[in-house]
Formats: C-alpha cells, sequence, structure tokens
C-alpha cells in the first residue's frame, strides 16, 4: 500500500508541476491531433471527466489503468462524423487475463474526403486530388497491483499522411487509479498520455527540382528537411465518486483537471445516472476555462440489454456542443461476452 501511494503522489505531483510551468499557448505546435479526439459517448456524454470513472474498454483511450476493472470480455466500435467532413473511427478489444492483468487492442483512424489539388499557376485546381488521414494502432495492458490500486499502459504506432507525404512515432501512456472506500467508492486517478517520439512529414513531396549550370539545363534535385514536431502530451488528473448507490440506482460524478502541451489547461465536469444499470443519462461540461474553446454543452444516454447470462450489449449517444462549428452526435455499439 506504501508503494502505491507513493506513485499516486509523484504522478500527480508531476501533472502540477507542469502545469505550473510555462503558461504560453502553443497551438498547432504538435503533430497526430487524432490523438486528441475524444472517444466513446459514455465518456463524452459526462463531459469528458473519466479518468477516474474508467472501468470499462474505453480506458483504452482515457486512463490505461482502468482495464483493470474488465471482469471477462469486452469489445467496442464507434464512428463519428466530425464538423468538416472529418471522420473518425475507433474500435477496441479486450480480455481478463485474471491474476496476469488484462491485455487489449485498439485501432483509431482519422478520415477525410478528397479534396482537390490547387496551385499558385493553377488556382481552380490541377484536375488532382488529395487526401489526408491518420492511424493510430496500440496495445494495452493492466492490472491490480492491490485490490483498490491499479495501473496500467498503452504502447501505440501513429502514422500521418497528407498526399505523397507521411509521418510515423511511436509513443506510451501511464495510467494509475486508486479507489476508497468511502461515499460507497471514491476514485483518485492520474494518467500521461501521447509521451513519445517527434513526427516529422516525409516522400516524394518534398523533392523540388531547380534548374543550374550556366545554360540552365542542368537539373538539380532538392530533398526539402520538414521540422519536427512534439506529440500532443496530455496530463489528466481526476476524481469522482458514487454519491448514490443501492439496488436500483446509482448516481456518479466526476471532475477532471486536464494540461495539454500545446494550449491552455481546461477543466471536464459531469455526471451519471444509472437505473439497475441498464438505463443511463449522462451531462456534463467540456473544456471550462480553456482558451478560445468551442466545446462546453455534452449530453448522451445509453442502454445495456443482456441477450444471455454471458453477453452484454452496450449501445450508447452523445451530443457535444462545437460552438461555431456544428453540433456533433457520437454513437458506439459495445459488446459484453
Amino acid at each position: 500500500m506504501k508503494n502505491s501511494n507513493i506513485i499516486i503522489i509523484l504522478i500527480i505531483s508531476l501533472f502540477y508541476i507542469n502545469v505550473s510551468n510555462s503558461q504560453t499557448l502553443k497551438t498547432g505546435t504538435t503533430a497526430a491531433q487524432v490523438l486528441k479526439f475524444n472517444v466513446g459517448p459514455r465518456a463524452i456524454g459526462m463531459g469528458g471527466a473519466y479518468t477516474s470513472v474508467s472501468n470499462d474498454i474505453l480506458s483504452t483511450y482515457w486512463n490505461p489503468a482502468g482495464t483493470a476493472s474488465i471482469s471477462s470480455n469486452e469489445a467496442f466500435f464507434d464512428h463519428t462524423d466530425l464538423y468538416l467532413d472529418i471522420k473518425h473511427d475507433y474500435a477496441a478489444i479486450a480480455t481478463n487475463l485474471s491474476d496476469l492483468g488484462t491485455i487489449g487492442l485498439f485501432v483509431s483512424v482519422l478520415s477525410m474526403d478528397e479534396m482537390e489539388v490547387r496551385t499558385i499557376e493553377q488556382p481552380e485546381g490541377t484536375g488532382e486530388f488529395f487526401d489526408a488521414g491518420a492511424l493510430v494502432v496500440g496495445i494495452n495492458y493492466s492490472r491490480f497491483l492491490t485490490e483498490n490500486f491499479s495501473i496500467g499502459f498503452n504502447f501505440k504506432y501513429i502514422n500521418e499522411s497528407i498526399w505523397h507525404m507521411s509521418a510515423n512515432g511511436f509513443a506510451i501512456d501511464i495510467g494509475t487509479m486508486y479507489k476508497i472506500p468511502i461515499l460507497n467508492e471514491f476514485r483518485i486517478a492520474a494518467s500521461i498520455s501521447n509521451f513519445g517520439t517527434k513526427m516529422q512529414l516525409s516522400g516524394r513531396d518534398v523533392t523540388k527540382t531547380y534548374a543550374s549550370g550556366s545554360t540552365g539545363r542542368d537539373i538539380l534535385n532538392v530533398n526539402l528537411e520538414l521540422d519536427k514536431f512534439d506529440l500532443p502530451l496530455l496530463f489528466r488528473f481526476g476524481v469522482s465518486a458514487d454519491l448514490l448507490k443501492n439496488e436500483n440506482s446509482r448516481v456518479t460524478v466526476g471532475i477532471d483537471a486536464v494540461h495539454p502541451n500545446d494550449h491552455s489547461e481546461y477543466i471536464n465536469s459531469g455526471l451519471e445516472y444509472s437505473w439497475n444499470e441498464t438505463v443511463f443519462i449522462r451531462g456534463g461540461y467540456n473544456s471550462l476555462f480553456e482558451t478560445d474553446s468551442e466545446k462546453g454543452l455534452t449530453l448522451g444516454f445509453g442502454l445495456n440489454y443482456r441477450l444471455i447470462d454471458a453477453i452484454k450489449i452496450k449501445l450508447d449517444y452523445a451530443f457535444q456542443d462545437f460552438g461555431r462549428l456544428t453540433n456533433v452526435h457520437y454513437f458506439s455499439f459495445g459488446i459484453t461476452f
């Protein structure tokens, strides 16, 4: 227990040290923005206050330590049409290996419609089309170190591409969760996401051809060297509690403090009401106090339906207000077996 408390204190201290460091905004200075797209209507409906609530397959994104609470097998898939014709898909599966812990796999895909290639010489288009996208593939592992303390890790491969260019990177996530038997159950959690390599685009689009020599007939091919960019590092610290918990009802509230390396700090808050762990109603507020945020109110509901004793279907929906952009609707399908 003493070691568990030391780990928690170190992670919380690291979080606040980074929060107290530079307050200068660095918007647009990181690569692989797909790593910042929130996942799962349950978590989104609660305003993203999910770091300490994580106890299911969504933990592969929010807090890798949360998958330790999975008791059997879980699979999850969601598809979201975001703003500006951007599409995001996320799928994950995890299985409990008893005393060995829980292991999972997940994949995240960002895609968009093709766009016409335009140049200074041909502003109306060259007749060519290009697209852009991103792919994240990862492995999750977690386990309980004590009855109430869990730790988890994600190991991720990241790829971004645009037309004939691509960039690759690797990252790890580390998360912890500590459960305290007060207020039915009080939870403290922290996670560090996307600690990894820099990313640099390369490909044939950086090759430029110049005329050289006294006659200008010689051809010189030059490869431009592009900048390297950090990954969007995220520090999350969350607390949550079951304020009400009886045979029929449960009310869970949570709050997260988030510190990104490329923008200002913000707060997520939310709650979830459950009836018989079958029907769920959720609400929250995302990115409170974030500078120039377009995010805000979130709402959602869910339904867990048991087909047979060993198989349960999970259907979830969430709504999020994105201000001047558009409202986004999230749907997901999950199964426990």
